[in-house]
């Protein structure tokens, strides 16, 4: 018979340790929200979140863990020992913001309101982290299986989810991994179990240009890529499983009075059926090449720009189980879901792996005015660490 999760919880939640535990979260529930606003004002655009892992790695290492270390990618990673033999579990959350340098992320209060730029996306995920390290501390808990604790670089837009293919490329820390959780946000209910697999396309036409007046007539990169465009929208997208096309940016030229000499389109599209994303493609490729032809004088190139795997983890996985569970005992009913996360490139790896909120609510994320809600927001922490412990198993007392 497989295993009652929520009765195993139960159980677990009247151990003095676990409620020591649960019982510093709760005292200490100020701790992670002053944690999450000094987070998220420490800038971290794509490709340079390196002065927020170092933050991470000093608040990793003065919770009571061996010394974190960083990769060459730049994930800031240390593992809590388990028992002898046993895979570790990998807990993460993402270091990068989808906000260009120079944004200002200092956080606005509005009431129990905060508001800037990433205080939900990831800067609650962080704090959480930090947190779950610390309540193991507090209840002086050992796991059966290792802890590896990850923020990873690289989740957000053209980052590529490059921080977690690197855990789980060839030689990464991460191979092998019994499971995988990232924290990802807000939220108590949702569980994101689907990884939606994702390409996209950077398509630039180059050619002569020209002025307008003296050289019109000649072949616009900009004309080109208006009609591709027109071509892209009337493909026929299958509607099970839902894949999407969107043209997403088009920029090019150097003047108003001047043919363009380059232009380019950037296109994503999502799936969660990797074969459907493969079919996408070839009928992208395929409008590029009739284009080509017909602009004769002009030069196409498609880059793809990224390339998220898709997955997915069933329902009836022991990690899946115990995060439900853990969101029963906080009242809440938990929503099976589907979402581009770092869980993705696990989940292709054939690694149990979920993304969860860690409370509180949320709302306008990758928007500046970005905010955040502590209502709840302990429990999320609280959910997040009864799912660990379910995942992670807990070594005989001593």
């Amino acid at each position: 018979m497989p295993p009652d999760f929520e009765s195993r919880l139960r159980a677990l939640a009247a151990r003095d340790d676990i409620t020591a535990a649960v019982s510093y979260a709760h005292a200490h529930d100020t701790t992670t929200l002053a944690l999450q606003v000094e987070l998220s004002e420490i800038p971290a655009p794509p490709f340079a979140e390196s002065a927020r892992g170092r933050r991470m790695k000093e608040l990793l290492d003065a919770s009571g863990l061996p010394k974190a270390l960083s990769d060459d990618e730049g994930n800031v990673m240390v593992e809590r020992p388990g028992m002898a033999g046993e895979a570790p579990l990998v807990v993460s959350a993402h270091l990068d913001t989808v906000f260009p340098d120079g944004t200002d992320v200092r956080v606005r209060r509005e009431g129990d309101l905060l508001r800037g730029p990433g205080i939900s996306d990831d800067a609650r995920g962080l704090a959480t982290l930090v947190m779950l390290a610390r309540m193991l501390e507090a209840g002086s808990l050992r796991t059966r299986a290792p802890i590896l604790f990850v923020a990873t670089v690289g989740e957000e837009g053209v980052g590529d989810l490059r921080g977690v293919k690197r855990l789980f490329a060839a030689g990464g820390v991460g191979q092998g991994a019994r499971g995988f959780i990232s924290l990802d946000g807000a939220g108590l209910d949702r569980i994101v179990v689907r990884g939606l697999g994702s390409r996209r396309y950077r398509i630039v036409v180059q050619g002569a240009g020209g002025h307008s007046w003296v050289d019109w007539g000649t072949e616009n990169a900009i004309d080109a890529l208006t009609a591709l465009a027109h071509r892209l929208t009337d493909i026929e997208l299958p509607r099970e499983p839902i894949t999407t096309l969107t043209l997403a940016r088009i920029g090019g030229g150097t003047s108003i009075n001047a043919i363009p000499q380059e232009a380019w389109l950037e296109i994503d599209t999502r799936s969660e059926d990797a074969g459907r994303l493969d079919v996408l493609e070839a009928k992208i490729r395929q409008e590029v090449r009739d284009l080509t032809r017909k602009w004769g004088k002009l030069a196409f190139e498609t880059q793809v720009i990224g390339d998220r795997p898709s997955g997915h983890t069933a329902a009836e996985a022991p990690l899946v189980r115990a995060a439900m569970a853990a969101t029963r005992a906080q009242h809440r009913e938990p929503v099976l879901a589907s979402s581009s996360t770092d869980a993705n490139v696990p989940m292709a790896a054939g690694i149990p792996a979920l993304t969860m909120g860690c409370g509180g609510q949320a709302g306008q994320a990758h928007t500046t005015n970005e905010w955040y809600r502590n209502a709840g927001g302990v429990d999320g922490v609280v959910r997040a660490f009864h799912t660990l412990i379910l995942a992670a198993g807990l070594a005989p007392r001593a």
